[in-house]
């Protein structure tokens, strides 16, 4: 059975989409179509793995999800929406970057063209119109130079940082107003991507009585609107989050050759760093934030939310804080937050509930569901990501499984917990009693591009420079390595990966068409011949 579903302008077209469409040919034809189209878009990265699950997420479903659901639709089954998420959005780009970066250089021209001339941003907005938020949001416009610099450190694409893009003009927020809901107009002024950078770091650094940024009304986690309403807030994520912005960026900042910017980003992640170390230590990890008025958020002291999982994370992504503490600071996500037994990793524990604490609308949600102390994905795999730099790559594997929704799918008892789509990453899973390990909402979250990000560049170990591909993975016990397709451009690399040592993290040969690389890295030519591969971990 054939159906045939569509749209013309005139009698005629419909007529004409008909004839060619009737048929079973005309449907295996345009089913042909659509399976070449897939190939082209997604087919860039293609393994083989002991894990069936590994090659599902990797070959099919994570990229189909971030590009069907998040980039272009933004929407899905249980959030419609349609806007543009300044942070979101960009973050789903990150995804792209080895085998359809072009889509993350049009989503970066697209997104500085929502930057306000001052250095703000948009939180969301909507197309065609470009209607959205004016907000008081600290973290989104950083968000620019950091995909920025990575796109240009993957592609080697230096020629992006001239492209010119105009600013947006709009009201500013009133002293007491957290958010205005506009269509600003787009200005005649206009600077190269670079400026936009520029801008938002600059905006970005207005820092508290710590030190640290200021969290303004919410930093990631927007639902903590109320912790730096007045003003004074601050932000231990952030500050963690803008340290790793000042650190790849200065490195981007030296490749455009602005030094004096360059040494600014330096000088501003010393001094950041020693804050964060000086007043964010809490004994055993790393407080979220401080309130308006001094008080600490995040601390052992505390009644609720004593830990949160995402500055422990970003303390160790960012690589520049006491490794000592880091590593303490993970250990204590994993005997805090990390549930064996229902097999999630909580956001904060405890969750917000009597306390006098006023964090702000988080605590809306029941305690146990979502940012309250529920599975936010996005976090939970930051953890993940986190393990894995340490090296633990028996704990990120098995954080990882946690995650992975057809694990949540492989027997009648997940599937009577998760009781949603067991193919498409969830946005989070709760955890409130009796209702541990339900998923909530799917296929419209970040936490897939992240999610390939972590099996891609942290476990698969895949490593991409310009041109030059190499390999630091972190093999999971019983593998003795694992097939990959490259494409670069128009060009397959077929790739083996054998394990012949205990650290497999450590490449100790590679052999393109069997010539032994000196580097041993794989320089990418775009040659259109078959290129056989193998690399030799331990």
């Amino acid at each position: 059975v054939v159906f045939c579903l569509g749209a013309a302008s005139t009698e005629d077209e419909v007529r004409t989409l008909i004839r060619q469409q009737s048929g079973t040919s005309g449907a295996r034809q345009a089913l042909e179509k659509v399976w070449a189209f897939w190939r082209h878009q997604l087919g860039g990265i293609y393994v083989e793995t002991p894990d069936a699950s590994v090659d599902f997420l990797i070959n099919h479903w994570l990229l189909y999800q971030i590009l069907s659901s998040r980039f272009w639709g933004r929407s899905g089954f249980y959030q419609s929406g349609g806007a543009y998420g300044f942070r979101d959005q960009l973050q789903d780009s990150l995804a792209f970057l080895k085998e359809c970066p072009w889509l993350t250089r049009e989503h970066l021209l697209l997104s500085a063209s929502r930057q306000f001339k001052e250095g703000d941003v948009q939180h969301w907005w909507h197309p065609p119109t470009g209607r959205g938020v004016r907000t008081r949001i600290s973290d989104d416009l950083l968000w620019l130079p950091l995909v920025l610099s990575r796109y240009v450190a993957v592609t080697g694409d230096a020629g992006i940082l001239d492209e010119s893009v105009p600013f947006l003009d709009g009201r500013a927020l009133a002293e007491n107003e957290e958010s205005a809901y506009e269509l600003p107009h787009v200005t005649e002024e206009t600077a190269s991507l670079y400026e936009h950078a520029v801008r938002a770091i600059r905006r970005s650094m207005r820092f508290g009585v710590h030190g640290l940024p200021l969290i303004g009304s919410g930093d990631w986690n927007d639902g903590m609107n109320r912790v730096g309403h007045q003003g004074r807030g601050e932000s231990v994520w952030l500050g963690f989050f803008l340290l790793q912005v000042l650190k790849e960026f200065g490195a981007l900042a030296n490749l455009h050759d602005d030094q004096h910017f360059a040494s600014t980003c330096e000088q501003e992640a010393q001094r950041l760093a020693e804050c964060l170390d000086q007043y964010a230590w809490d004994g055993n990890w790393y407080l979220r934030a401080f309130f308006d008025d001094g008080t600490p958020l995040g601390s052992a002291q505390s009644a609720e939310c004593q830990i949160d999982s995402i500055p422990q994370s970003w303390a160790v992504l960012g690589g520049v804080t006491d490794p000592a503490r880091a590593r303490t600071a993970m250990q204590s996500v994993m005997e805090r937050l990390v549930d064996d037994k229902h097999r999630l990793v909580r956001l904060l524990a405890p969750p917000f509930d009597a306390a006098s604490l006023a964090p702000g609308y988080i605590k809306g949600y029941l305690p146990g569901v979502r940012e309250n102390g529920g599975q936010y994905t996005h976090a939970a795999v930051w953890a993940a990501m986190a393990f894995a730099t340490l090296k633990q790559g028996d704990t990120a594997w098995k954080v990882f499984q946690y995650l992975n929704p057809i694990r949540h799918g492989d027997n009648p008892e997940h599937i009577g917990t998760y009781r949603i789509e067991p193919y498409v990453l969830a946005a989070d899973l709760y955890a409130i009693k009796d209702h541990e390990g339900e998923g909530g909402w799917s296929w419209y979250t970040g936490s897939a591009s992240w999610l390939y990000q972590l099996l891609v560049d942290y476990l698969l170990g895949l490593q991409l420079e310009t041109d030059v591909l190499s390999f630091r993975p972190l093999l999971p016990a019983g593998w003795n390595g694992f097939k990959l397709t490259y494409r670069y451009r128009n060009t397959f690399y077929h790739i083996q990966l054998r394990k012949v040592g205990d650290i497999t993290s450590n490449t100790r040969r590679v052999l393109v068409d069997d010539n032994v690389q000196q580097d041993r890295k794989i320089h990418l030519v775009d040659d259109r011949r078959r290129h056989n591969v193998i690399v030799e971990l331990g």
